[in-house]
């Protein structure tokens, strides 16, 4: 049976654009003004999410004053790792539309979400460790993304009780979110439907059978109602393609000028960061940005070459210390270590490298004024990165403010710390001297007069004993191959007791079947 293909037809094809605008606002009205239920609107700054904006917009202003009787939030998610340029777009519009909303009188309240400090990118990758984001390790996502705005919307039905959730997205878009837009819509006659996940919480997506020409062709008919310019808007999407081309439409082959996607600059889930790279291919006022775009490279792991590099990194421990064999072999057919989290050079050289992008963007005299007061890395990451170093790695060398004074010149400006948590140079250089300069010994001595000086203001002692116990455990071995030798015998072990087991199992049935056998002879 062949495959089908489906030709969607345009929203706006049957009876024409303004007939379809004009029932959809007052479709929206009558939402609005049935229920006391608040509405959360999620906008990126993009095309579908201005489209649903506007058009939240146009029917609040088409009420009776008296008739906006509840709030209409704006949510914008940063991650705090946006293109710079897609970032402070929407910073700009997000003021300009509250300042509007005030001046003509709309309950539309707009908000700038971020992620919880010890959630950020850079304090995961750089302060924990987390390897950079790959399809099997999405671990961004849900941090930086799904959190923030799940926490706005938790609190504003704890507050309200309800809350309608207004989204962009569209089953033109992709076969996974048709397909997930389909499932939500048990019946096609209403137009709520219930989130997947959040109680309490419905989902209104009155532009999920819009076509991507359909999208631009509203945003172009219709003026922004916010004083921002939806012409721009669609300069900065053809900015962001590789062709800087708005095509004429002439058919369905034909593509259109929105299938750009704007997103992370760091992000290591797609082949190349296109929007960027696009907008410093056909803009000389974009190259400022190029520094990012380096530091973006790095982080990827595509190429045999990358993946060896990145295995170079990563601890051969995983997070807890724990030593595991990969389910895949290697070239030569034996299952390397599962590779952990990056080492503790490796995330110095990380920050190291991220600070120097940031002094490199905010010293080049071609960097617009937003860029040049960009903070790659802000102080409160800064903070929760020396932080988790100390108090959870135990790595009481504090490098932060070395690291920070040594690349920015100027004195690291956070709070002072404790210098009871730390050791002075001199002390760990006589460590290291004990230890005749091997890592695992050094870390562990250094660990374990950590973890007993740690004990020293408590009350109790209770929970030493455990403590030095995981570190010793922690740098057991002598080092990487010797970790990879027992993690084999301990496999081989456990293969060959698995083993026994079934054959004794084997055995075992084999009486039973003997024993039945004879009762029923006896019978």
């Amino acid at each position: 049976m062949g495959t089908e293909t489906i030709i969607r037809k345009s929203a706006f094809s049957e009876s024409g654009i303004q007939p379809v605008i004009d029932d959809l606002i007052a479709e929206m009205q009558a939402l609005y003004l049935a229920d006391e239920i608040p509405w959360s609107i999620g906008y990126s700054g993009g095309k579908d999410s201005s489209a649903v904006v506007q058009l939240a917009w146009m029917a609040l202003s088409r009420l009776e004053l008296s008739q906006l009787h509840k709030p209409v939030y704006v949510m914008t998610t940063d991650t705090m790792v946006e293109n710079p340029v897609i970032s402070s777009w929407v910073e700009k519009s997000l003021n300009t539309m509250g300042e509007m909303a005030i001046k003509q009188g709309l309950p539309i309240r707009p908000n700038l979400l971020k992620p919880d400090v010890s959630n950020t990118f850079w304090v995961n990758l750089v302060g924990r460790g987390y390897p950079a984001p790959r399809h099997k390790f999405r671990w961004c996502t849900d941090r930086l993304k799904i959190q923030p705005s799940n926490k706005f919307i938790e609190d504003t039905v704890s507050k309200h009780g309800e809350v309608i959730l207004l989204l962009g997205v569209r089953s033109a878009e992709s076969f996974a979110r048709a397909k997930s837009i389909a499932r939500r819509q048990k019946n096609p006659h209403d137009c709520l439907t219930s989130h997947d996940s959040l109680m309490n919480c419905l989902v209104y997506s009155p532009i999920h059978d819009w076509l991507d020409d359909d999208v631009w062709a509203f945003l172009l008919r219709y003026p922004n109602p916010w004083s921002y310019s939806n012409k721009d808007l669609m300069s900065m999407y053809r900015g962001a393609t590789e062709d800087n081309e708005c095509p004429i439409v002439v058919d369905t082959s034909t593509p259109s000028c929105g299938n750009s996607r704007f997103g992370c600059w760091v992000c290591t889930l797609v082949e190349q960061d296109k929007s960027m790279g696009a907008m410093i291919q056909n803009d000389e006022e974009k190259e400022w940005m190029i520094p990012m775009l380096r530091l973006r490279d790095e982080l990827d792991f595509r190429s045999d070459e990358d993946r060896a590099r990145d295995r170079q990194r990563r601890d051969f421990r995983r997070m807890h210390g724990n030593v595991s064999l990969s389910l895949y072999p290697d070239e030569s057919g034996q299952y390397p270590l599962v590779p952990g989290p990056y080492t503790q050079q490796a995330r110095v050289d990380w920050l190291r490298r991220l600070l120097s992008t940031q002094k490199e963007l905010q010293n080049n005299e071609a960097t617009p004024e937003y860029g040049r007061n960009i903070e790659l890395l802000t102080l409160g990451e800064l903070q929760e990165i020396r932080r988790i170093w100390i108090n959870e790695k135990r790595e009481v060398e504090d490098l932060v403010p070395i690291v920070y004074e040594e690349v920015i010149g100027e004195k690291y400006p956070g709070l002072d710390i404790d210098e009871h948590l730390i050791f002075d140079a001199d002390t760990l250089s006589l460590l290291n001297d004990c230890c005749d300069n091997n890592a695992l010994a050094y870390e562990l001595g250094r660990n374990l007069l950590d973890v007993e000086r740690s004990y020293r203001a408590k009350g109790t002692r209770r929970g030493l004993f455990n403590d030095l116990e995981k570190e010793i455990k922690r740098c057991f071995y002598e080092d990487k191959q010797d970790a990879t030798d027992w993690a084999r015998r301990k496999a081989a072990l456990k293969e060959r007791s698995h083993v026994n087991c079934e054959e004794g199992q084997v055995q075992f049935d084999t009486t039973i079947a003997k024993d039945n056998a004879e009762s029923m002879s006896a019978i």
